[in-house]
């Protein structure tokens, strides 16, 4: 946003100073200089090119002020020592002096090659670019302190992020313990029981097999459910967890609750709510969430949608389906930066297959 600013203010400053090309030349790289500091602070990889810039820039200043009459010739100076001496590890304070000494002494010593009055030559070449080099240089300390705390807060968001999506996946994988490991358990005691009676007993060591195949088929469906986000589910839990989730992640969420959700699609709002609430922690980049209940629907809506056209989310897509099947509707749209997930079952809907 500030480069073009930053452009028109160099190629102002050319034209203002510059007496003929070879002094536009001069100035220009200066320009030139001040540009590439700017655009390499922005991405935050200033100091490979400071030595450069800083050299490029000393000497165009000593070059307006000397040999030139180009008393707006400090800018590049001014400005790329603002942006380096912040950036430093250490000796920020004296580097400052040092660069506004530098300003002032080559503005003073336009004294020795010229005849123009002292006064004039205090004001126009020492005390305005010193002063706002000055200025220019105290401004950017508080600026970068105030970037980088936005920095470590986005970092920090991010890692509440994804720690919020790895303790879903811990969460799913109690789940498919829960459905699996029971079963294991199971079925390892009746093959034991069935080893014992196959030779004993037939028909009973035959039934424990038959209840062994069943109880094995019916934990794939279940794994599958829970795979397809399909598992019976809880709303009560699932709001909850979400919120839980959502504040981990350093998202601020709000529920509003207008009335008990109907028990016949409790279970899917459930689903919608779990989908949903995986896509914004993975996919968005949220800082708030509003989650809406109703007797027969769920809406979420998230402030962190991309100025780009809705993505394609499998997951609700597929889950769409079954609302449909369901005699209800599910839609996805974004407006204005915020990205809603709707469901909802016009008529209560009847109990969910």
């Amino acid at each position: 946003m500030f480069l073009p600013l930053l452009a028109v203010v160099g190629a102002v400053t050319v034209a203002v100073d510059a007496r003929n090309w070879w002094e536009a030349v001069v100035l220009a790289a200066g320009v030139v200089a001040t540009l590439v500091a700017f655009v390499r602070w922005a991405a935050d990889d200033l100091l490979p090119v400071a030595p450069a810039t800083l050299a490029v820039t000393a000497a165009v200043w000593a070059f307006g002020a000397l040999a030139g009459d180009g008393r707006m010739a400090f800018f590049g100076i001014s400005f790329v020592g603002a942006l380096v001496v912040p950036k430093l590890s250490r000796w920020r304070g004296w580097a400052a002096v040092a660069l506004a000494g530098y300003v002032a002494a080559v503005g003073a010593a336009r004294m020795l090659v010229s005849h123009q009055e002292v006064p004039e030559i205090l004001i126009r070449y020492v005390l305005i670019p010193t002063g706002v080099t000055v200025v220019v240089v105290g401004f950017m300390f508080p600026n970068k302190r105030f970037y980088d705390i936005v920095a470590e807060l986005e970092e920090a968001r991010e890692r509440e992020a994804e720690l919020a999506v790895i303790r879903e996946r811990v969460r799913f994988a109690g789940d498919l313990h829960d459905i699996q490991g029971h079963t294991l358990h199971v079925v390892k005691l009746k093959t034991a029981l069935a080893r014992k009676l196959v030779d004993s007993d037939a028909e009973r060591a035959k039934q424990e097999l038959r209840e062994i195949h069943d109880l094995v088929s019916d934990t794939i469906t279940q794994t599958k459910e829970l795979a397809y986000a399909q598992r019976r589910l809880n709303l009560s839990a699932e709001l909850e967890n979400a919120r839980n989730l959502f504040e981990a992640a350093g998202i601020d969420v709000r529920v509003d609750r207008e009335a008990d959700v109907d028990q016949r699609v409790g279970e899917l709002l459930g689903q919608v709510l779990r989908e949903t609430t995986t896509n914004i922690l993975r996919h968005a980049q949220a800082t708030q969430v509003r989650i809406a209940l109703s007797a027969s629907s769920i809406s979420i809506v998230n402030d962190g949608a991309k100025r780009a056209p809705v993505p394609e989310l499998r997951g609700l897509a597929a889950l769409a389906q079954r609302v449909a099947a369901n005699g209800g509707e599910l839609s996805v749209d974004q407006h204005d930066g915020e990205f809603r997930t709707a469901a909802v079952f016009p008529n209560g809907a009847e109990a969910p297959g």
